[in-house]
């Protein structure tokens, strides 16, 4: 597949999209239109036991690009970043994600949105955007399922960015490991996966999206309550315009 700012292959096995809009990845929509592209290409094969979500520069994402939150591009935005966690969340195959640097806002979302999240000990994670006025929606539904209600709103409503000791320690991460040995981590994971039979692997997870109740709809409640109510406050717009003119917000308070 031809592909800018990620790649895509695959073994038959294990599955590997890494990210490469180095040095922070940052999340924009022609980006998000390649993962959902890869996402869509590894929902049909059928023998996939694992898919591996890697970055390449400093950081594994910084997020999703702060422009791209503005009218006219804020709806076709939400559309397609959450299109990629439906497209995650119906993977016939289990998911690790390898973490080094900065995983912020969206990329925090997409890293932790992993069923097994291997991260290096230099790795910071956080969902910063109440500092910009706004909530992250990814987070407010699946970080519950990982960490908990109380320790989500916390997150959500400090904006607070966390080593990756501490992510792990609140259950955001899996495991940390050196720097050095991210890579032998992360291959250690998907190993455990390549005996498995790919058909048992698919019902287990379908299983458990099962008991864990309705995303679709959570999501789809979150994203209207986004669109239609934050992104209409004055807040929101003054968030996203302080931050690109790299000065303070100045809040309404009401």
């Amino acid at each position: 597949m031809d592909f800018k700012n990620i790649s895509y292959s695959s073994d038959g096995a294990v599955a590997r999209l890494i990210l490469k809009r180095p040095p922070l990845n940052i999340l924009d929509l022609p980006m998000i239109g390649e993962v959902n592209r890869a996402l869509t290409e590894a929902a049909t094969e059928a023998a996939l036991r694992a898919l591996v979500i890697s970055a390449e520069g400093k950081a594994f994402c910084a997020g999703v690009s702060v422009e791209d939150h503005l009218p006219p591009k804020a709806r076709p935005m939400i559309a397609g970043f959450h299109e990629v966690f439906r497209r995650l969340r119906a993977l016939p195959c289990a998911t690790v994600s390898a973490v080094h640097g900065a995983a912020l806002g969206g990329g925090c979302e997409l890293a932790c949105f992993a069923d097994v999240i291997v991260a290096s000990e230099n790795a910071t994670l956080g969902v910063p955007e109440i500092k910009l006025g706004l909530f992250p929606p990814i987070a407010a539904v699946h970080f519950p399922e990982r960490i908990g209600w109380a320790r989500t709103l916390q997150l959500i409503t400090t904006g607070d960015i966390l080593p990756a000791a501490e992510a792990h320690r609140l259950g955001l991460v899996d495991r940390v490991v050196s720097q050095g040995d991210l890579a032998a981590a992360v291959e250690e994971a998907a190993a455990k996966f390549r005996d498995k039979s790919a058909a048992a692997i698919r019902l287990t997870r379908k299983a458990a999206m099962v008991a864990a109740g309705d995303f679709e709809a959570r999501l789809t409640q979150v994203e209207k309550l986004f669109l239609d109510e934050l992104m209409d406050t004055a807040d929101a717009s003054e968030g996203l315009k302080a931050f690109m003119e790299k000065r303070p917000p100045s809040w309404s308070h009401r």
